[in-house]
């Protein structure tokens, strides 16, 4: 299976370098990434998802808003057809210091497979898009790079 990844930044959010981070992580290890950018609604992520046969959406917050802007983003992939695409968040997803453990229940409650914090390293996250897609490890093949 090939990953073919929508990546991009929801809500009213601009924190670019993140997004670019990984658009480029998932490219060296062989993804299709298709990146909307910065500023998009759950819609944008939902149309390109469906434009390029995604099998993966990966969505970045930094400004604290991602809870608000994530509402009803799985049911709105379900009614879209999407059902089999798996969501990941990750970023500051919430205003002010709170304990991860609830933060990440509350988004895997919304529907998302993944919930990453923020300084998640990009290797988790391709590990992780390994492993829920059935991708075989290049391994000696591929040599992680640091990114940072």
């Amino acid at each position: 299976m090939e990953a073919k990844i929508v990546l991009g930044v929801i809500g009213a959010d601009c924190h670019s370098v993140g997004n670019k981070i990984l658009d480029y992580a998932f490219s060296q290890e062989g993804f299709k990434v298709t990146n909307i950018g910065v500023l998009s609604s759950q819609e944008e992520f939902i149309n390109a998802a469906i434009e390029t046969n995604a099998n993966m959406i990966v969505v970045s917050s930094l400004y604290g808003h991602g809870e608000l802007d994530c509402r009803g983003f799985k049911e709105k992939c379900i009614e879209a057809g999407l059902e089999d695409v798996k969501l990941y968040v990750g970023g500051n997803l919430v205003v002010g210091k709170q304990e991860w453990e609830p933060v990440e229940q509350r988004f895997k409650e919304m529907g998302f497979d993944r919930v990453y914090p923020p300084g998640t390293k990009p290797e988790v996250t391709i590990r992780h898009i390994r492993e829920d897609l059935g991708i075989e490890d290049l391994g000696e093949q591929y040599e992680m790079r640091s990114i940072s």
